[in-house]
């Protein structure tokens, strides 16, 4: 009587699998954030900031108030761009 049960390994992930699908995920997660600093590093340059500004991505909490400083600030560039539209409507004497 040889009943005995025969569990297949098929249903159990190989540990070298799971292994090679984190690093995956890593390497992922790695190129979306280089993309994520490249974006706010060019938003803060064409805004009249310094493109470094767009690094504090990176840390926790000053990404929340870069963000908020970003969208809700008087950008440098409007500045300039005011001052050159009212020195185009003075009248030259």
């Amino acid at each position: 009587m040889e009943s005995m049960v025969h569990v297949s390994q098929s249903t159990h992930a190989a540990p070298g699998f799971l292994i090679l699908l984190m690093m995956f995920g890593i390497f992922v997660g790695l190129i979306v954030l280089a993309i994520k600093v490249l974006i706010f590093c060019k938003i803060c340059s064409k805004a009249g900031y310094s493109w470094a500004l767009g690094l504090l991505i990176l840390v926790p909490i000053a990404n929340i108030i870069i963000a908020f400083y970003i969208a809700f600030a008087d950008w440098p560039i409007r500045k300039e761009v005011r001052q050159l539209k009212q020195q185009q409507a003075k009248p030259e004497a």
